[in-house]
């Protein structure tokens, strides 16, 4: 008997499959210009570690707010995340990003990072 279910795919899709997909418009494709390639790479590299830093510094305010900290380890700690921010916008500047540009947008899911 044959279903008429789809059938899940578990290996890789062949080029001639993405062929197939090249008269819709209602997907966005990946542009493998080789100009941009360095960087598309340095904007993807700079969004995760822009999402660490923002996780970090939430859990940083948690523990302020529970007083987990010493003062030193406060201090320390809110030293180190303005000086990896400032270094962010260094790199941005330096490739022509900004910060909305590190913000992937996940569909239904929303924004990667939080809007500030």
């Amino acid at each position: 008997m044959e279903s008429s279910e789809p059938v899940e795919r578990t290996e890789p899709a062949e080029p001639s499959d993405l062929a197939a997909d090249k008269g819709r418009g209602d997907r966005k494709r990946v542009d493998l210009d080789p100009d941009t390639v360095e960087r598309d790479l340095v904007k993807l590299v700079l969004t995760i570690i822009e999402l660490l830093r923002q996780l970090m510094e939430r859990q940083a305010v948690r523990r302020f707010d529970t007083g987990d900290l010493t003062e030193d380890q406060e201090e320390r700690i809110g030293l180190t995340l303005m000086l990896l921010e400032d270094r962010m916008a260094e790199l941005r500047d330096r490739y022509g990003l900004r910060a909305e540009d590190l913000n992937l947008d996940l569909g239904p899911l929303g924004p990667l990072l939080p809007r500030e």
